[in-house]
This record gives C-alpha cells, sequence and structure tokens, in this order.
C-alpha cells in the first residue's frame, strides 16, 4: 500500500508539474477527510471532528490522529475537537491555550478511500499549486504592462484572458466612456494581486496614473536605456494627463524624444488612451520653475510661496486665467497633483488686493502689539517683517540696516516685540489651563491648537469628538487627516466605555 502512495505522487507530480510535497499534502488531506466521515457516522458531525494524516516521504506509510486543542473556558464550544482550560489536567495535557492533544486513531484503508473525495480534494489542491505556480513565474518577470484579450464582461467588470492567467479590470479602472468589447486586445497596469478564498486574482487599471507612465516606457527606449527619466505623472483619466519628464543626458530634448516624429509616439499612447491628451512638461529641480512648467500653456506672471501651508499663489494676467486654470479646474487640478503644491490661482489685480488687505493686517498688528504709530509699522511691512517674532529676535545688525530707524528706537521696538510676545504667551497658557485635563492631555494636540480649540468655545474632551472632521479643519488650520485622527483620539473613552 505505501508502495502504492509513492508511485501515485510521484506520477501525479510529473504530470502537473508540481512538488511532491504538494502531492503529499493534499493526499494527507484527502486522508483526513475520509477518516473524519468514518468516524462521524454515529453521532458526531464530520465540521467538529479534528485530524491530522501524515504521510512519510520516504517509506509511504501514514499515521493517523485526532486532535484536540485547550482553549479558554468561556471558548469551550465544541467538545468534539476543544479541551477546557480547567480539564487540561485531566486530560493530561498542559492547562495553556493552544496546546495540542494527539491520540492515534485506526488509519482508514487508502484502497477503501470515497475515490470522489480523495480526486476532488487531490486536484483542487494541485490546481491551486499550478495557479500559485503560474501567478509566481509572471509576477517574477516584473512586466507592470500587461496585454491580454477580452475574455467575458460580466456587470461591467471586463475579464482579461493573459493566456495562462485570467485577471479583472473592474468597472471603477476602466477609461470612463471607453467601450470594450468581448475579443478586443486591451493593455492595463498591474495594480495588485488580490488574496482571496478562491485563490489570487490579478486586479488590472487602466486609470492609474502609472499606466500612462509604462506606456511611454514602451514607447520611448531612451527611458529604458535611463537617458530619460519621467519624474512624475496626474491624470484625468480620458480627458488629461501631465507628465514630468528629466534628461540624464544633456544632448537629449526630452520633450522632443517623448512626443517623437510627428507626435509619433505620444500620439500611440494617446490611442492606447481612448484619446487622452498628455501634455509633455519639463521637469525643474527649482519648485518655482516646475509648477510654471507644469501650468503651461498658461503663461505666468509671478509667484508668491507659502512655505507653512505648502501652497503658493500664482498671479497670472486676465488673459491668462482660463487657460490657467482650465476646463473645470483641470489644468490647475493636475499641476497641483504633478507637482505636490497647493496652487491657488488670481489675476494680478486679485494677487494686489490680497496683498493689501494681507500688509494692513501685519501693519494693525504691529501698531497694536507695539504701539507705535502708521508711519512705523509701514517701514516694517515694508522692509519685509510679518511677525512679532521676526523683530524681536533677527539680528540687531539687520534692524540697524534700516535708515528710518536709529539705535534707541531698534532696541526699543525689539524690548516691545519681546514683552507683546510674553503677554500672549501668558494669555494663551491661561486659556490652556482653562481646558479639562482629559483634553489637555490628548495625543497629537500642542498648545497653539489648544488655544485655537478654547477661542472656538472647545474645553472639553467630548466637545472635540462632537466636532465634525471639516469643522476642526477650519478652526485650527490642520488638514483633514490630522483632524480625523484627534476625533478619534478623543472618542476612544465612548468605545471603551461601551
Amino acid at each position: 500500500m505505501s508502495r502504492e502512495i509513492l508511485l501515485l505522487v510521484d506520477a501525479l507530480a510529473r504530470e502537473k508539474n508540481v512538488s511532491k510535497d504538494i502531492v503529499f499534502s493534499a493526499l494527507e488531506m484527502a486522508l483526513a477527510s475520509a477518516t473524519k466521515k468514518k468516524i462521524s457516522q454515529d453521532k458526531i458531525s464530520q465540521d467538529e471532528i479534528d485530524v491530522r494524516v501524515h504521510i512519510d516521504r520516504v517509506s509511504g506509510e501514514y499515521e493517523t490522529y485526532r486532535r484536540w486543542t485547550v482553549v479558554e473556558d468561556n471558548d469551550h464550544e465544541f467538545p468534539s475537537r476543544q479541551i477546557a482550560m480547567s480539564d487540561a489536567e485531566e486530560f493530561g495535557v498542559e492547562p495553556v491555550v493552544g496546546t495540542v492533544k494527539e491520540e492515534p486513531v485506526e488509519p482508514v484503508e487508502f484502497g477503501r478511500i470515497g475515490a470522489q473525495t480523495a480526486k476532488q480534494v487531490i486536484l483542487q489542491r494541485i490546481r491551486d499549486a499550478e495557479r500559485e505556480q503560474i501567478l509566481t513565474d509572471f509576477l517574477d518577470r516584473n512586466e507592470m504592462l500587461v496585454s491580454g484579450t477580452i475574455k467575458r464582461i460580466e456587470r461591467g467588470n471586463v475579464i482579461v484572458d493573459l493566456g495562462k492567467l485570467e485577471a479583472l479590470l473592474p468597472r471603477e479602472q476602466q477609461i470612463p466612456k471607453e467601450n470594450l468589447r468581448v475579443g478586443d486586445r486591451v493593455k492595463a497596469y498591474l495594480l495588485r494581486v488580490d488574496r482571496t478564498g478562491r485563490g489570487p486574482q490579478i486586479i488590472l487599471s487602466r486609470t492609474a496614473s502609472q499606466f500612462v507612465v509604462e506606456l511611454f516606457k514602451q514607447e520611448v527606449p531612451e527611458i529604458e536605456d535611463e537617458l530619460l527619466e519621467i519624474r512624475g505623472c496626474a491624470r484625468d483619466p480620458g480627458s488629461r494627463a501631465k507628465i514630468a519628464v528629466k534628461a540624464n543626458d544633456p544632448r537629449i530634448d526630452p520633450q522632443g524624444t517623448c512626443i517623437g516624429m510627428r507626435g509619433s509616439r505620444v500620439q500611440a499612447v494617446t490611442g492606447e488612451l481612448a484619446g487622452e491628451r498628455v501634455d509633455i512638461v519639463l521637469w525643474a529641480g527649482d519648485i518655482i520653475q516646475y509648477v510654471i512648467n507644469a501650468l503651461s500653456p498658461a503663461e505666468v506672471e509671478r509667484i508668491l510661496v507659502d512655505e507653512d501651508n505648502h501652497s503658493m499663489d500664482v498671479v497670472v494676467d486676465e488673459g491668462q486665467l482660463a487657460l490657467a486654470i482650465g476646463r473645470g479646474g483641470q489644468n490647475v487640478r493636475l499641476a497641483s497633483e504633478l507637482t505636490g503644491w497647493v496652487l491657488n490661482i488670481m489675476t494680478v489685480a486679485e494677487a494686489e488686493e490680497k496683498t493689501e488687505v494681507e500688509y494692513a493686517a501685519m501693519r494693525q498688528l504691529f501698531m497694536d502689539n507695539l504701539d507705535v504709530d502708521a508711519d512705523v509699522a509701514e517701514v516694517l511691512v515694508a522692509e519685509g517683517f510679518t511677525s512679532l517674532e521676526e523683530i524681536a529676535y533677527v539680528p540687531v545688525e539687520e534692524m540697524l540696516g534700516i535708515a528710518a530707524f536709529d539705535e534707541d528706537t531698534v532696541n526699543e521696538l525689539r524690548s516691545r516685540a519681546r514683552e507683546a510676545l510674553l503677554t500672549q504667551a501668558i494669555a494663551s497658557e491661561e486659556k490652556v489651563n482653562s481646558v479639562e485635563e482629559e483634553l489637555r492631555k490628548l495625543e497629537g494636540l500642542n498648545q497653539e491648537i489648544l488655544v485655537k480649540l478654547v477661542d472656538n468655545g472647545i474645553v472639553t474632551r467630548d466637545d472635540l469628538a462632537d466636532l465634525a472632521v471639516d469643522e476642526l479643519a477650519d478652526m485650527t488650520n490642520i488638514t483633514e487627516e490630522e483632524a480625523r485622527a484627534l476625533i478619534m483620539k478623543a472618542r476612544e473613552h465612548w468605545f471603551e466605555q461601551n
């Protein structure tokens, strides 16, 4: 009998091109299933029994064990395969959760196994192993751009035949208004592999930004040769895309190389993207120049950078406004996504108005806190001072360089600025002390945020927990992601109480 097993394992391993260990495991499962049925014929259901079969890989002999696992007393739901911890010593096992007790049972005869059950289990395991091996070989090629034939369409989801494998192109990963039909050849980006109960599933995408990058890699050999590289991509699938390119060889024109002779290369990509327009943007190490390039074809007058908020005010001529913004805000949105900066498009008049409002606010800040007249405040603003901290701690030599101020004036201004900051710090401390202790100790809150919360009447942990994400983000000038994290932290004690 043991010789029969070894011959069967060897034959199946050769026929299905899988390892012998996989066939042994499948056979052990089949024998275990048959043993369960044999033991369960009386009054114990098959699902309640735990059986393990071990086949010796050399001799072909096999042994069968029935198993019980030690569990907590309150989890003792299946006596046929579980032992309560309090009863463990009685059964001769260590009272530790997870400990397994095994008892040998009479093995079923290999020749008397239900042929259908054994066959199903063995063939299913082998099919799974074959699929896994084919998938592994496929992924090892590291080809992110795949091509296949549409085999069928189910509820808008497209099943693509890749040869020995099938892949899924979900509806949400298809280019809008694209007409895909059974039998069409289609290219897509290998988005991910989902591991499900029914086996691994390859998920494809035609809307991912990386799909555009992979198409250009295929059309532009200079990218493969590392003479040219794509530094970023932003997409509005089916409508427009922007890619940022950089030449690693000064003799190469990166934009012209990607466009190709008479536009042949970019047209090939556009054709695969169902007519989606692709802008080739020249990447630049200088972020200002990069933004100007990304907003092309609009012409930029000037840019005002706000490092704290990671944003830029982009000033354009009135006649360039519509071009810079694009239809439905598309151009500025894609440029923002490509560069990673928030871009605010405005006309020269709007920029001047905004600047005047900001200057007026700074002048008033200095007048109120330094007790100076409008002329002195105007000089400070004109010299580029934007906060009390700058006046209080900027090097004396820098302020002495201002023609309108003598040494006594500079020292007095620095002294008043420090006094004002001290007064503000004391006021902030008093506000923070008025907050509920549980809120003060909440992870992620700093004094600046706490002061803003108090100013908006938020003084307890429950007050914070009751806020909506957008409300908290607006009142504290933090991101929605940060606001969501703070609110969930404030709500933790609710769940603990429940």
